[in-house]
């Protein structure tokens, strides 16, 4: 069974629905038996870094996800599950994050596209993603995929062989990491068409 991390976030009912669409079970939970006895565990969420790891601390949730992560099993974050993965952000007061991967996650600076046009913040809509890392949530996917992400910030970690893939919007920024069991995207796999229920089926495997 894979879980399915509600810590009050949106988004989940898009995860949910992706997961059963390929057929996969799946349990919604808050309870933190259920989390660290599951086979795979995804973290999902959009929102903002400082209350998302508020709400997780609230709900007693930060430390049975560590628990997970620290058993080998499969686990999955998405968007906001991706960047409080890491030790900290500057949106807000420099919130703490679960620590589980060093680094840092940074707001996009205003820059310019190769056409001359200002980049918009947030990175909202469909782009391409380079994959630097052979991984089996990857297998199966055509070259420089289409997904689709909504984001103002990024992470930048510390150990640049955890980037899976990257993803130009300005400048190249980490839009997936992969670590021993632990992989993430800052796109929405669940959003994301046949090539996102692709890796969430790839996922889904490795938790079999």
């Amino acid at each position: 069974m894979i879980a399915v991390v509600d810590f009050g976030a949106g988004n989940l009912h898009s995860v949910v629905k992706a997961m059963r669409y390929i057929g996969e079970a799946v349990q919604v939970t808050h309870d933190p038996d259920v989390i660290t006895m599951a086979d795979g565990l995804v973290l999902p969420g959009v929102g903002a870094f400082g209350p998302c790891m508020e709400a997780l601390s609230i709900r007693g949730l930060a430390d049975p996800i560590r628990v997970f992560i620290e058993s080998g099993r499969p686990f999955l974050g998405i968007c906001i599950g991706m960047q409080m993965l890491f030790t900290d952000s500057d949106e807000g007061s420099s919130a703490r994050g679960l620590r589980i991967l060093n680094g840092t996650v940074r707001r996009f600076k205003t820059a310019r596209g190769s056409d001359g046009m200002a980049m918009k913040v947030p990175h909202m809509g469909w782009n391409t993603i380079d994959i630097k890392k052979a991984d089996p949530l990857f297998a199966g996917l055509p070259e420089a995929p289409m997904v689709y992400f909504v984001h103002s910030f990024h992470v930048i970690p510390e150990d640049p062989t955890i980037v899976a893939a990257t993803t130009e919007y300005g400048s190249p920024f980490c839009s997936a990491v992969v670590h021993d069991n632990v992989r993430a995207t800052q796109f929405h796999p669940e959003k994301s068409g046949a090539i996102g229920l692709e890796m969430l089926r790839n996922f889904s495997t490795l938790a079999a």
